[in-house]
């Protein structure tokens, strides 16, 4: 049976909850699915880094608390995370890149991605850094590497978006998206239906895990204008940067401006679209807008996310679901490795569950 042996950069929530499937259910997945996943590096900013080319054992990392992991103290292990050459160096199949996401930069994402590439790995990665602002350039280099580059849980983490447009929307013309991207920003526009200031909101919000430390990322609406960038780029073709997105948030709307729109029928939301104009060009947006209840993101509520396809022959397909979660998000993590599976074995007679995503040029 095929094996893959993984380089997980990073191992906060989404790597570790990746190791946990690995480790708990690797049997199955391996009946299921036709392959096995071996983890033969972990490198983790607090941690350090792990090697051991005959595999890792998981399962003490798993039993300890994440913040205190330490990896210097173990064979094969060193206090310094040694990055990039865990990356160029270490003999990987995949690299699975789970680290934080710079909306300025793409870094250090970016570069891990690069040089998993360079050195002829495949890679798989939830981060919307490298994708949104270098996802052209990546796409070229890992084609002409012959290898896979999958980024499904860069955009609503494990509800599937991009393989929908890709594969099950196949053979329809695509002119639009539009999306509620941000489970944050969402929850708070529904607890200022119900009276509570921004401020109160923005605090329960992150209580409960839904808003980070600081939410400016997602108040101010830039996460939403990374995965519209991703949306337009990937789905309809485009080739725009961080600055052609006009980009609002929701810091300015009052709670009686949301009460009022609910009495008129409306819904306030921060909702991000691309649309194909007539002449090819894409038009790219993140807005806050009042939809009326017969809309179908008018009625997705707290922290779910949902994505809405306008299609020449189906008219508007909507697909809705988790867009955060430590173990959704590990799981488009899976549904990638299992992409680069099927791309590698694009003559076998069996049917794949997902494809290799293809670059569309338009405009």
């Amino acid at each position: 049976m095929v094996r893959y042996d993984l380089a997980l950069i990073g191992f906060g929530g989404v790597n570790r909850a990746l190791a946990e499937l690995i480790s708990q259910r690797g049997d199955r997945l391996a009946e299921e699915l036709g392959f096995t996943l071996r983890v033969v590096a972990i490198t983790d900013l607090r941690a350090g880094s792990l090697v051991d080319t005959d595999g890792i054992d998981l399962a003490p990392l798993l039993a300890a608390e994440p913040g205190e992991l330490d990896f210097s103290g173990l064979t094969g292990g060193n206090a310094d995370p040694r990055s990039e050459w865990v990356i160029r160096e270490v003999p990987a199949d995949i690299v699975v890149e789970a680290t934080f996401t710079n909306p300025t930069d793409g870094e250090p994402a970016l570069s891990h991605v690069r040089w998993a590439l360079e050195a002829g790995k495949h890679v798989c990665t939830t981060n919307k850094g490298p994708v949104a602002l270098a996802g052209r350039a990546l796409r070229v280099l890992a084609e002409q590497r012959g290898i896979g580059f999958e980024f499904e849980g860069a955009v609503l983490s494990g509800t599937p978006v991009l393989r929908t447009a890709q594969r099950l929307l196949a053979g329809l013309e695509i002119t639009g998206v539009q999306g509620i991207m941000n489970g944050t920003s969402n929850y708070i526009l529904g607890r200022l239906e119900e009276g509570i200031e921004l401020p109160a909101a923005i605090a329960e919000a992150q209580e409960l895990g839904y808003a980070e430390a600081d939410p400016t990322a997602d108040i101010e609406g830039h996460d939403v204008q990374l995965k519209v960038l991703i949306l337009a780029n990937e789905i309809l073709g485009a080739d725009l940067r961080r600055a052609d997105v006009c980009c609002e948030g929701i810091s300015s709307v009052t709670p009686q401006e949301v009460q009022d729109a609910v009495t008129k029928g409306l819904h306030w939301k921060l909702v991000g679209s691309a649309t194909l104009r007539a002449d090819g060009t894409v038009d790219a947006r993140v807005a806050l807008l009042a939809l009326p209840a017969h809309h179908p993101l008018a009625g997705i509520s707290g922290p779910l996310n949902a994505v809405t396809f306008h299609t020449d022959l189906l008219g508007s397909v909507t697909v809705s679901g988790p867009g955060a979660g430590r173990m959704e998000t590990a799981y488009a993590l899976l549904s990638d490795i299992i992409a680069i599976h099927q791309g590698r074995h694009a003559d076998d007679d069996t049917a794949p569950l997902y494809p290799v995503l293809q670059e569309t040029h338009r405009g």
